[in-house]
């Protein structure tokens, strides 16, 4: 009796792994498959790949990208605070201060570092 009550979830499984093996293997049924040398090779321009596939990238893209979505998500705590920023009065003005300083700290170290220098 118990295990009708988890029947829609089992029906619900289901149909996920059927819709899932459906939708991956119906390109393969009705899509065109001719494969020549040129399709099958490394790129899909056809052109021959020249130097290695692998570069080494420097690390400074990767921090500054890095840097962007920290700062970024950062900022977003404003708005919230900004849409009840009267019902929290002088607290939440000095809590939302110390984050900002805090913030701003941080980005004034970063710059000083040199790391949101783009060579």
């Amino acid at each position: 009796m118990a295990l009708q009550q988890f029947a829609p979830i089992a029906a619900l499984i289901i149909l996920a792994v059927v819709l899932t093996f459906i939708i991956s293997n119906i390109s393969t049924i009705f899509g065109p498959s001719n494969n020549t040398s040129r399709k099958t090779a490394p790129y899909e321009s056809g052109m021959q790949p020249i130097g290695v596939g692998m570069r080494r990238m420097p690390v400074k893209f990767y921090l500054i990208g890095v840097l962007f979505i920290l700062f970024d998500i950062e900022v977003i705590f404003f708005l919230p605070w900004a849409v009840v920023f009267r019902d929290l009065g002088f607290y939440g003005l000095a809590v939302m201060g110390l984050f900002f300083f805090i913030l701003t700290i941080g980005l004034i170290y970063e710059w000083k570092k040199g790391a949101l220098e783009w060579e």
